[in-house]
């Protein structure tokens, strides 16, 4: 990774998992625990079979803004480099988008929240 530059990104879910960063990524990542405030978490049913294959979960998780300001999403952020952060992108079903949001830690970082 070194003279790439690198980006933040938040996961929830899947994205945690060794061999779900070991098919996108190639390495296993570091994270440290944090929050996303203002949002909740529920499940989806995932169609995709190389997910279901490479998760080996049909449901995952899916995250949306909350009216209740005291929910919020444990997690853990990562430091990856752009074209990782591609390999997110190709990971991740029609069902998510990418955005930038604010962790409780004060750093902004990306996630994939509901479409």
């Amino acid at each position: 990774m070194s003279g790439e530059p690198t980006v933040l990104l938040f996961s929830y879910g899947t994205l945690q998992q060794d061999e779900v960063q070991i098919s996108s990524f190639g390495r296993l990542l570091e994270g440290r625990e944090d929050a996303m405030p203002g949002y909740r978490q529920s499940l989806i049913e995932v169609t995709d079979p190389d997910v279901i294959r490479t998760s080996g979960k049909r449901f995952h998780p899916i995250v949306e803004a909350s009216d209740n300001p005291g929910d919020e999403v444990k997690g853990k952020v990562f430091l990856i480099t752009e074209a990782e952060l591609k390999a997110a992108d190709e990971y991740e079903v029609a069902d998510y988008k990418r955005i930038q949001v604010r962790l409780r830690s004060g750093n902004t970082a990306w996630v994939y929240v509901r479409a």
